[in-house]
């Protein structure tokens, strides 16, 4: 059997991030404040947030202007550190 290689993503490109958490407003202001950070300019107007059916969790959904992998390495890391986020996509 031959090993795929994973798919080469070319920078600058829109890249879309998915963060869980539970739902409360400093889980979503972590979220705004760390894609500040490392993806200053983000279209904030592009932003979705859903709830869980139940409302304890919430996803939050937005589309950075990627610029390499060093950048996505950096947000990732800064979103799991918190204690907020659980789960990053």
């Amino acid at each position: 059997m031959t090993e795929q290689e994973a798919p080469k993503i070319e920078f600058p490109c829109d890249y879309p991030i998915k963060v869980m958490g539970e739902a409360q407003p400093a889980f979503h202001e972590h979220v705004l404040q760390v894609m500040d950070t490392h993806a200053p300019g983000f279209d904030r107007r592009k932003i979705t947030v859903r709830d869980s059916s139940k409302g304890r969790w919430q996803a939050i959904t937005l589309v950075i202007t990627a610029t390499g992998k060093p950048q996505l390495e950096a947000i990732f890391e800064d979103l799991k550190t918190s204690g907020l986020v659980k789960m990053v996509l």
